[in-house]
């Protein structure tokens, strides 16, 4: 995954870091945006929040681990898409990469899957993709290998 990480000008992660071991590599990389996840433990949930939300060349980006999908969200991320109106709402969580328009709320929603060598995913996946002038563009489902491999 790492090699995938060097063309681009940041790292984002939906949560599920595990370690800060993992954290310090990919900021070693490039600067890192990250949530924690469910099974990131009281280390990682103080260096991370549960919400992200920021703006990224004229997209406003909103990032949290638990939030289903679209015709799927829960409340919570229902009341964060009001609060935050994101053009682009990433969330990791069930491991399953997806990239939906939703247009009843008006954004772009993605999971990048999952990369690690833990949980039911039987692939490791990521999303690499440019945001550029407002728009979304060039964007790449990775898929870097069978879960049970060590891929670097």
């Amino acid at each position: 995954m790492l090699k995938y990480a060097v063309d681009c000008d940041e790292i984002w992660h939906a949560g599920d870091i595990g370690t800060l071991e993992v954290a310090d590599k990919l900021s070693a990389i490039k600067p890192l945006r990250a949530v924690y996840g469910n099974i990131d433990g009281a280390e990682i949930r103080r260096c991370f929040p549960l919400n992200l939300s920021f703006e990224m060349e004229g997209v406003k980006v909103l990032i949290t681990h638990i939030a289903g999908y679209p015709g799927k969200f829960s409340g919570r991320a229902l009341q964060l898409i009001k609060e935050n109106k994101p053009d682009l709402f990433i969330c990791g969580h069930s491991h399953i990469l997806k990239v939906i328009p939703d247009k009843h709320n008006n954004l772009l929603f993605m999971n990048p899957g999952a990369c690690g060598n833990h949980g039911f995913h039987q692939v490791k996946t990521i999303l690499r993709f440019t945001i550029e002038n407002g728009k979304i563009s060039n964007l790449d489902a990775i898929e870097l290998g069978k879960r049970a491999e060590i891929t670097v």
